[in-house]
């Protein structure tokens, strides 16, 4: 239990996520109402860990705050979960998870363990150490394809290669759509952890140039026991509101497998590298006091909130 819970907040005990679309969102008390063509329906705003606002969905200044004042992520995303536009803060208040990413990020030797470590998450056994990151790839793209011929030939949904477009999405086969819909779920909740946890979404290990590739990274660890089993079972299911059915059992698989709590313990896990926990150590020391320090290029640091226009300093 950490001793500053503005520090490192406990998304891992939060629900996972709630998806709406084409509704009024209002605050009511401590919580949030969703008004739609259904009715309203009350959300509880304290124990949840993302609000995904889709297409047709206003919400009001009030239930912002709320929802803010609870640590709940909002991110406002687009028809059918494909596009991502913007996303709330979290309400962690320290750096230090976000200068140990950078650290292991810049520093190439450290980075690769990181890369190893997320790859060895995905295999039965651990990797030999002399595979180069070249052979890994290849034995990670081997396995993939694997996984999909079983499911496909599990749920007897025929399996032609991962493809879609965003800007013609109907024309994609059902079974590429399922598997976009439910990875747009996955991405969010990633999305959603990272940021609590305060890490940076951009500062990916494996993939990297875009925005959210440490999302892609983390998500990747997990899109083989929750969003590639419930593609090909929503689509053997049928069409009839395909996506919407995949996003309802993504929900709730999240939440039987403890996707936060996997998250939370897996990032642990992953920036647990020899060498870096002293300085790690210090850092949450260091920036869990307010003000924050200020850096100096001898000193490393000096004192924030300190007017240092005195005399003395002239």
């Amino acid at each position: 239990m950490p001793k500053d819970l503005n520090i490192l907040p406990r998304v891992r005990d939060g629900w996972s996520y709630v998806y709406i679309e084409h509704a009024i969102i209002e605050q009511d008390a401590l919580a949030i109402t969703a008004i739609d063509k259904n009715g309203r329906m009350l959300i509880p705003s304290a124990a949840l860990s993302l609000l995904m606002l889709g297409p047709g969905t206003k919400i009001t200044h009030s239930a912002i705050k709320i929802l803010a004042d609870n640590g709940c992520l909002i991110a406002w995303i687009g028809e059918e979960g494909v596009r991502f536009y913007a996303l709330g803060m979290g309400e962690t208040r320290s750096s230090a998870h976000l200068l140990r990413q950078a650290a292991m990020h810049c520093d190439a030797d450290l980075r690769m363990q990181v890369v190893r470590r997320m790859y060895e998450q995905r295999f039965p056994g651990p990797l030999d150490p002399e595979l180069t990151i070249q052979q890994i790839r290849g034995k990670e793209g081997v396995r993939v394809r694997e996984m999909y011929a079983k499911w496909s030939r599990d749920s007897g949904v025929e399996w032609n290669g991962r493809f879609y477009k965003q800007n013609d999405w109907r024309k994609a086969q059902p079974i590429n759509r399922a598997i976009s819909a439910a990875n747009s779920c996955l991405y969010g909740i990633a999305h959603a952890a990272i940021i609590a946890l305060g890490y940076s979404p951009a500062l990916g290990f494996i993939h990297t140039g875009k925005m959210l590739s440490f999302v892609y990274d983390v998500a990747d660890l997990y899109k083989a026991d929750l969003t590639i089993p419930v593609a090909f079972q929503c689509t053997a299911a049928g069409e009839s509101r395909l996506e919407s059915r995949v996003r309802h059992i993504c929900r709730d698989r999240i939440r039987e497998q403890r996707i936060l709590e996997r998250i939370v313990g897996d990032l642990d896990k992953l920036f647990t590298v020899e060498g870096l926990d002293q300085r790690a150590a210090e850092l949450m020391d260091r920036y869990a006091a307010r003000p924050g320090g200020l850096w100096d290029p001898e000193d490393g640091e000096v004192a924030g909130g300190t007017n240092y226009g005195t005399e003395d300093s002239e």
